[in-house]
């Protein structure tokens, strides 16, 4: 039995133990969010131009910025890295929810990385229409592809951006080609009407299609249909192989009925398999004999001058919707106009041609 002296000392306070930190101080701020350092322009340039990783993701972050204190440095590395860019080979990949767009890519990524070549793919992620947020799982749907030295996958949310493609996809090329990335592909969410920004982007337009959709020429637009530089039926392998040879005679005989492009190319309809690692070889064979097929005659360089042209429109839209939406004098009066669309007191029109006059936007006629 303990006696009263026992006690006594286990009633005392015992000195304190003094156990190091669970977090780093130093690397996080008092909100308790990680501090990340701010680089210059120049410092962004130099590390994506010496091939660093990190500065590269930072960099195309900080391009995906909405914030205006972000915009003049965003402008900066842009500019700086353009000169730089132009010096890869740009496929779009689109094709409806299911089509294996995912194991595709990384079956076709891992063909061109043993072939030497790197690439960069932007895997754009739809984003919820009510929270914007994004799953950007497509490095755990590409996970042998993500392991390789000579590939890059960056998946950015669409955040609601139509076209199939995130708002700065076209920006993360130039910081990509800048970066050495010789082959860059872009996966969009989707295929439909909608779907198309991406032609507007890239030099070789890429439709997956599936030999077990169901009545597919139906299902598929004939906009996306005549925008393709290729097509591919996937999924061509055991007992889907005949499906996926018959489905493969329709699309072409389908695409004989076009006229035949602007680019003097003619679209090939092929079948690939990403379980079986067939088809794949053939179909960036296609894609290297379209580029030098229209590299001969000017039509690749005279692409890349209208996509810049397209480049420029698209800036000036989006700078006037976020001007208008941003100005001072046309916060307060969208609610009250928002309160009487509610109420049904105004009509649609003339809610948006009063914002308009009070912005001193000329009417379209």
């Amino acid at each position: 039995m303990k006696n009263k002296e026992d006690f006594k000392n286990a009633a005392k306070v015992q000195p304190a133990v003094n156990y190091p930190p669970e977090v780093n101080p130093v690397a996080f701020s008092p909100s308790g969010k990680k501090k990340k350092r701010k680089y210059s322009a120049d410092e962004y340039v130099e590390g994506i131009l010496s091939g660093n990783r990190t500065i590269l993701s930072q960099a195309i972050t900080f391009i995906e910025s909405t914030l205006p204190d972000n915009a003049e440095i965003a402008r900066q590395i842009i500019d700086k890295c353009f000169p730089l860019s132009s010096r890869s080979v740009r496929i779009g990949i689109t094709g409806a929810p299911g089509v294996g767009k995912s194991n595709f890519i990384e079956s076709f990524g891992l063909h061109l990385t043993r072939l030497g070549r790197k690439i960069a793919v932007l895997a754009i992620d739809p984003s919820s229409a009510q929270t914007k947020g994004s799953i950007l799982g497509d490095k755990t749907r590409m996970e042998k592809l993500s392991i390789q030295e000579n590939a890059y996958i960056r998946p950015s949310p669409s955040a609601g951006t139509l076209g199939g493609v995130a708002d700065r996809t076209r920006e993360t090329i130039i910081l990509c080609e800048a970066a050495g990335f010789d082959t860059i592909i872009v996966e969009t969410v989707g295929v439909g009407q909608s779907e198309t920004a991406v032609r507007t982007m890239v030099d070789f337009f890429l439709l997956l299609l599936s030999a077990s959709a169901g009545d597919e020429l139906q299902g598929i637009k004939r906009g996306i249909m005549e925008m393709a530089d290729g097509i591919a039926v996937t999924k061509a392998d055991g007992p889907n192989r005949l499906n996926a040879e018959r489905a493969r005679i329709s699309f072409q005989n389908a695409m004989n009925l076009f006229p035949l492009p602007t680019s003097g190319w003619k679209p090939a309809v092929m079948t690939c398999s990403a379980h079986q690692n067939s088809g794949i070889a053939e179909l960036w064979d296609n894609i290297l004999e379209y580029v030098r097929h229209t590299t001969s005659g000017g039509y690749f360089e005279k692409l890349r001058k209208e996509q810049e042209v397209t480049l420029m429109h698209a800036i000036i839209s989006e700078s006037l919707t976020s001007s208008f939406y941003s100005d001072k004098k046309i916060k307060p009066l969208l609610k009250s106009l928002e309160k009487q669309l509610y109420e049904g007191k105004i009509t649609s029109h003339n809610a948006a041609f009063a914002l308009l006059d009070k912005y001193h936007i000329k009417r379209a006629p």
